[in-house]
Formats: C-alpha cells, sequence, structure tokens
C-alpha cells in the first residue's frame, strides 16, 4: 500500500515546518487521477500520526477531477479515468490534471 509511504511523506512535511505546533486540521487536495485511495490515506494518517503534531488533527480531503480537452469537438470536461473520452464520442483527449497530491493548508491550535 503505497498510501502509508505518502501519508509518512506529507505528515513528515507538515512535522519539519510545524515541530512546535499543535496540528488540528490538515487540508489536502487527492486528484481522482493521482492512484491514491483518499480512505486509505486517512486510516493511514490516524496511524501514522501517532506521537507526532498531527496526533488527533481532522484530514479534510478534496478530490478534484482531470481536465479532458477534446480535439474533435472542443469541449472541456471533468475527466475522471486517464483514458477519457469526450461525450462527443472521441478518444483524441488530453488529461491534465487530477493527477496531483497537495497539502492546501494547515490549521494549528492557538494554545501552543
Amino acid at each position: 500500500m503505497h498510501e502509508l509511504a505518502v501519508t509518512e511523506s506529507v505528515i513528515a512535511a507538515i512535522t519539519t515546518q510545524l515541530p512546535d505546533s499543535r496540528v488540528v486540521v490538515v487540508h489536502l487536495e487527492i486528484g481522482r487521477l493521482s492512484g491514491v485511495m483518499p480512505d486509505a490515506v486517512r486510516f493511514c494518517f490516524a496511524l501514522a500520526g501517532e506521537g507526532t503534531c498531527v496526533e488527533g488533527a481532522r484530514l479534510d480531503i478534496t478530490e478534484p477531477d482531470g481536465v479532458g480537452d477534446c480535439a474533435s469537438c472542443g469541449l472541456t470536461f471533468p475527466a475522471r479515468a486517464p483514458l477519457a473520452v469526450c461525450p462527443c464520442g472521441s478518444a483524441d483527449v488530453t488529461v491534465s490534471g487530477g493527477a496531483d497530491l497537495t497539502i492546501k493548508a494547515v490549521e494549528v491550535a492557538d494554545d501552543v
């Protein structure tokens, strides 16, 4: 399960930047085309976060679609698969975005 390694990297990035803070919410963006399973990240976050500044923090995950651009008809549409087919039926589609995992924001407690 590569989600554990991904989650450990997220936690490491946060603890490096905020070692003396108590994190209350972590906002992640996990693209639908990233191959990362959000439920697995949630599970791993709870376990891997123990004993760190993110222990007990809430994990807020959004899952943006990719964007498909059809060369046949010019339509731009949400792409939920790497090999997207345009609603017009064409497979001449370029898919962009939706494959990233980004830490969008981290909220910390005021009492630290």
